[in-house]
């Protein structure tokens, strides 16, 4: 089971954060997803639309810190992700500061023409 959790935000909306395995084989060993709609039931299914299907959020164990919160609300999409903590390539130490990557960078699709 995916560790996560959701931040309601004062306007109604939510913040949902994932921890999950990479769906990329060549990928990183685990990745946070960070995804911002109306509702949880609407943020997973945002996830699921995308061909993350086993998508599920129990509990609320690792909720968005609020830099995490603040990135996705900057985002244009909504939609973010970066190395889990903890999870370093080649089992390495993660990276001290890595950036918040757009989820088309995570699941190999093409950029949408301009």
């Amino acid at each position: 089971m995916a560790a996560g959790g959701f931040c309601k935000l004062p306007n109604g909306t939510v913040v949902v954060a994932l921890n999950l395995p990479s769906p990329a084989a060549d990928g990183p060993a685990g990745v946070r997803v960070l995804v911002h709609a109306q509702n949880r039931a609407r943020a997973l299914t945002r996830l699921r639309n995308l061909g993350l299907r086993a998508v599920y959020l129990r509990g609320n164990a690792a909720p968005p810190t609020p830099d995490e919160i603040t990135a996705v609300l900057h985002h244009p999409d909504g939609l973010i992700w970066r190395t889990a903590p903890g999870s370093g390539v080649l089992g390495g130490p993660a990276p001290a500061v890595e950036l918040w990557h757009p989820i088309r960078a995570l699941l190999g699709r093409p950029a949408a023409p301009a």
